[in-house]
């Protein structure tokens, strides 16, 4: 059970994990506490090896000046895991959120593959695991995928670009790894939400759209500083939100004319006539690119897939009054190229009053953003109860 005084440590843990090191004063300010309350937080979280303190920079203020509180990123860290639809990532990202050491390996499309897949992340999970300095301790591990994940066990009940279906994905990677923790499971595009939302170009704002592109199309939506996740887990496809019913493309959902099947990766690269062997995102790129160039059929193509997505993204934009939409993965590729069909389509189809103050960017943490999220999921029992677990276990 998480107490007043177990909630009050995970509130203080978290204001230096998200913000870095902090005076006392700085925490007492923040928290609306006195710096007493402060000392006595900060003294059981030191002991339990979570912050240290040390004393700030020289200056010339007059009095005694605020010690700082740090967390401990030099000894606590999670494992995190990314699962795109080409590649896997590993990584130990320290409490704080700096990425200490990753691991990644491409990932062919090969269906459902559920072993090969837990296999190499295991072993890239394994090998960080122990090459961690001697003495640090792993609070945590989580894992991005891109499908459809069930919250309580990891099981991903639908990835639609490589038929994942009912597959037990947290579980038997957490079996593989062997480190006596579970694994919390959760789609990426809600991550990635999270994880700009937490450290990235929406933190401190309260309602912002993340929009995912990896092959197809995914999104997480942020409503007052929360995650809209829907009942069972599974909301915010926005990338099968219908744009064009009539004679829209088939979409790997089965449906025809979702926002994925209209400005996903496929769409982009038949209208620009390459062939269907020609996938990925640096194909995507190159597509771009000669569009850029001046390259007829591929200009014609970007301006096409940003067309549909300024579709897409004005019904966003009217639905939820966002203060922010980030488009992440290979959206912020199309979404660079293609901003000025993207904004014309706000401003012919968005209510004024809703577009007057969203503002749209790519994610401040790049291609780190779904990993980040994991790693913030991998730390969130943590930053909930940080001394209610017990004594955290040392790396052997």
């Amino acid at each position: 059970m998480v107490t007043g005084v177990s909630k009050a440590e995970g509130a203080l843990l978290r204001h230096v994990h998200v913000a870095g090191p902090l005076t006392r004063a700085a925490l007492a300010e923040r928290m609306g506490v006195n710096r007493s309350t402060v000392l006595a937080l900060t003294s059981r979280l030191a002991r339990a090896g979570l912050v240290h303190e040390h004393a700030p920079p020289a200056n010339r203020r007059v009095g005694r000046p605020s010690l700082v509180v740090a967390p401990a990123a030099e000894r606590v860290y999670a494992l995190a895991f990314d699962v795109a639809v080409d590649r896997l990532t590993a990584a130990r990202v320290a409490l704080g959120g700096q990425v200490l050491a990753r691991r990644a390996v491409p990932r062919p499309r090969a269906g459902a593959d559920l072993e090969v897949v837990v296999e190499a992340l295991a072993s890239m999970g394994t090998e960080l695991h122990r090459t961690a300095p001697p003495g640090s301790v792993c609070a945590g591990v989580g894992a991005s995928y891109c499908g459809m994940i069930r919250r309580a066990d990891g099981m991903v009940r639908y990835g639609p670009d490589l038929g994942w279906v009912d597959q037990a994905f947290g579980a038997a990677l957490g079996a593989r790894l062997g480190l006596g923790l579970p694994v919390t499971v959760g789609n990426e595009a809600h991550l990635g939400a999270m994880a700009e939302h937490v450290r990235g170009a929406g933190a401190g704002l309260r309602n912002l759209i993340y929009l995912h592109g990896d092959v197809g199309v995914g999104g997480g939506i942020i409503v007052g500083g929360e995650l809209l996740d829907g009942d069972g887990g599974y909301g915010c496809e926005l990338g099968h939100m219908l744009v064009n019913p009539y004679d829209g493309r088939v979409c790997s959902c089965g449906s025809r004319g979702c926002l994925e099947a209209e400005v996903g990766e496929r769409a982009l690269l038949d209208a620009a006539g390459r062939p269907a062997d020609r996938i990925g995102r640096d194909e995507v790129r190159s597509v771009i690119a000669d569009a850029a160039a001046g390259d007829r059929q591929a200009a014609a193509a970007v301006r096409s897939i940003g067309d549909w997505l300024g579709i897409g993204v004005a019904t966003l934009i009217n639905l939820f009054n966002p203060g922010l939409l980030i488009f992440g993965g290979m959206m912020s590729d199309v979404y660079l190229a293609a901003a000025d069909r993207v904004r014309a389509r706000i401003a012919i189809n968005v209510l004024p009053v809703s577009r007057e103050r969203v503002r749209l960017c790519t994610p401040v943490l790049g291609d780190d953003t779904t990993l980040a999220g994991a790693a913030e999921l991998a730390f969130a029992d943590l930053l909930a109860d940080p001394l209610g677990q017990g004594a955290l276990a040392p790396t052997a």
